[in-house]
């Protein structure tokens, strides 16, 4: 079955600056999530997560330039499998707190080699 990278994206007009939930709203959300996950479990591969420090490999000698980091663009990833586009994006949008105001989810299918 074909495998799909979701990747976690800020939108431009997305706002940062919305309230913390409270700690009985987490607790709903974390029961929404894995009631998602047992859902999905057999298209979820890989839960990903968010993502960390990184550094860009240059070629020497490096380009000049600013270089927009992909910490700036994307807030985490996750790989599913499904057997279609649309099936793997309706996966991700069923993910509770991943489709929100200010970020999107962008799916990707990933190319097996040969």
């Amino acid at each position: 079955m074909p495998k799909f990278l979701c990747l976690q994206r800020s939108l431009p007009s997305g706002r940062d600056d919305a309230e913390k939930p409270s700690p009985a709203q987490m607790q709903a959300m974390y029961a929404k999530f894995n009631e998602w996950r047992e859902t999905f479990q057999a298209n979820l591969v890989d839960l990903g997560g968010r993502l960390g420090k990184g550094k860009v490999a240059l070629p020497e000698p490096a380009p000049d330039g600013p270089l927009v980091e992909i910490k700036e663009l994307v807030g985490g990833y996750m790989i599913v499998s499904a057997t279609t586009l649309d099936e793997a994006i309706a996966v991700a949008r069923a993910c509770p707190g991943l489709v929100r105001p200010g970020s999107a989810v962008e799916v990707i299918e990933i190319q097996s080699p040969g």
